[in-house]
């Protein structure tokens, strides 16, 4: 359960329309998870079932503006939710965890943010290389 938060100045748009992950932090719904100084709630366009999100409560733009708290409070949020979602799906045989810092690195929402992606065994044909699949021509090495 997240509690009243102060937002950052520097949030996108105005007081009255704040950025979309500002507002599910201000929210209070019962679905997003409170770290602390980060927010963790389930991914509106997931990669797979179980995919989340953790959230900085402070608005900020990428992954390397946290704080040394809220890298810590990242970490804890990562590792509770994988062993939650291992426990829910005995399918999960991996994890994906990704980070897009900036336009021309595939960041949409301008508001930093961590991707935990479960795996399951045969969800894509060939899943080496990863993240590398980023650039699908170095995918495969």
């Amino acid at each position: 359960m997240t509690t009243s938060v102060a937002m950052s100045s520097q949030r996108t748009g105005t007081a009255d329309t704040p950025c979309t992950f500002c507002r599910i932090v201000r929210s209070g719904a019962r679905d997003v998870r409170d770290f602390g100084t980060m927010v963790a709630f389930l991914d509106a366009y997931p990669v797979s079932e179980g995919h989340f999100l953790v959230v900085p409560k402070r608005h900020l733009a990428d992954y390397f503006e946290l704080n040394d708290a809220e890298q810590s409070d990242s970490v804890r949020a990562l590792r509770d939710l994988r062993v939650t979602l291992l426990e829910a799906d005995s399918n999960i045989t991996g994890f994906n965890v990704g980070v897009n810092c900036g336009v021309t690195a595939g960041q949409t929402v301008e508001h930093a943010h961590i991707h935990l992606i479960p795996r399951r065994r045969g969800d894509t044909p060939d899943p080496r290389g990863g993240v590398r699949g980023v650039i699908p021509a170095k995918m495969s090495y």
